[in-house]
């Protein structure tokens, strides 16, 4: 579980960041959480841009791929999440 400090520190890395994947209207499926987690290993910190013809709510959208993927979720920002992991071998972020 991540401390109100760290997730400052996360969002404040995260800002300058762009979306890596997009939820569009086929929603969340088993593919996007494998390319999600692996892209979470290679980078630890990522943002996923929900898009408007999504049929989920954002906020099931985030709580699906943080399940899927077992991340944790930094910040949930109009239609962006951010999610953050730590990498076992790349490992790149240092936490406060």
């Amino acid at each position: 579980m991540l401390t109100g400090k760290q997730k400052r520190f996360l969002r404040s890395k995260a800002h300058h960041l762009t979306p890596i994947f997009q939820v569009g209207k086929g929603g969340v499926n088993d593919n996007m959480i494998k390319q999600i987690a692996e892209a979470l290993e290679a980078r630890e910190l990522i943002k996923v841009s929900v898009l408007q013809n999504c049929e989920e709510d954002k906020n099931d959208v985030a709580e699906a791929l943080v399940k899927g993927s077992r991340s944790q979720l930094v910040q949930t920002i109009g239609n962006t999440i951010v999610l953050y992991k730590e990498s076992k071998e790349n490992k790149q972020i240092e936490l406060p």
